[in-house]
């Protein structure tokens, strides 16, 4: 048998509430993730737990029996780990889902900022692509999610459910490295066909690029070379001469600065991109409710990189 201690914690919570919805918000999930845990539980065990026929919910004659086991060992756990930790909930740290270029370059100058105005503050982030982030925020795997914003809806976050705050206004720029003479090697101006550094079909800043492109001659002079979801991916390929590349301009200032990598076009170009922190309104986690409401309070100069 494969237990979970989690599930046991939401099966007591249900049992204590008799509500799908009001155990989800006290476990700090969203009400389908619930709901899928409760049913992991009951298929390990090997039996119904709870009764969904009624409202409110009931808990069947094998629930109330398991939930005396339930209750004791969550409370013998939960008592051992208080002893062990001594850490209130509160302080926990908070967990971060972040699309790979803000992991990588924009999130530590901006969360070093942010502490300026909140307090030292406790961070766990993971890196991954903007579609797998999104799905864990939905899940109510994660805290925070740090991500681009989608102003095409196609990502179908709810900004009831899904409230955000805007802290950072970026753009992509067309790139390249320069020639003997400090130009371009890859102008889009060219007539020639142009290597290109593409991101994967999947990726959000290969949809904002494709977006830009859709009705441009340009695209038919772009002859892709390369592809992968990550922007530091592309960026790497580039300053091996490989190509040209549309690329998020915080990744990019020191190159541009020293003049390791040059503009491959004007700023007509360019793909102006907005960075949002994103919570779920459903998980009421107290750290994060108490960073969303001290975010409420700072000026706009702390919550912008």
């Amino acid at each position: 048998m494969n237990l979970e201690t989690k599930w046991l914690e939401d099966f007591v919570a249900l049992a204590n509430t008799r509500s799908f919805s009001a155990s989800a918000r006290q476990r700090h999930v969203t009400q389908p993730a619930f709901s899928r845990r409760i049913r992991s539980l009951e298929q390990a065990v090997g039996v119904t737990l709870v009764d969904r026929s009624t409202t409110p919910v009931g808990l069947t004659p094998e629930g109330q029996l398991f939930l005396v086991t339930a209750r004791n060992l969550v409370e013998q756990l939960s008592e051992c780990l208080g002893h062990l930790r001594g850490l209130s909930m509160a302080n926990e740290a908070l967990d971060i889902v972040a699309a790979h270029s803000l992991a990588l370059t924009f999130y530590p100058q901006w969360i070093s900022r942010l502490q300026q105005g909140t307090g030292e503050l406790p961070t766990r982030l993971i890196a991954m692509n903007m579609g797998e982030a999104i799905h864990v925020l939905r899940e109510g795997n994660c805290d925070l999610m740090l991500g681009y914003y989608d102003p095409y809806a196609s990502m179908q976050l709810d900004a009831e459910v899904f409230p955000s705050f805007s802290i950072g206004q970026v753009k992509m720029v067309p790139v390249c490295l320069p020639d003997a003479s400090g130009a371009p090697r890859y102008p889009l101006e060219d007539s020639e066909s142009i290597p290109f550094l593409s991101y994967t079909q999947g990726a959000f800043l290969g949809r904002s690029v494709r977006m830009l492109l859709k009705n441009d001659p340009l695209r038919m002079r772009l002859r892709t070379v390369y592809e992968t979801a990550m922007a530091e991916g592309l960026k790497g390929m580039m300053l091996q001469g490989a190509g040209l590349a549309w690329i998020p301009d915080f990744c990019i200032r020191e190159e541009l600065a020293s003049g390791r990598l040059v503009r491959a076009g004007g700023h007509e170009w360019d793909v102006p991109l907005e960075i949002r922190l994103y919570r779920c309104s459903l998980v009421h986690k107290p750290g994060v409710e108490k960073l969303w409401r001290q975010m409420q309070k700072l000026p706009r100069d702390f919550l912008q990189a």
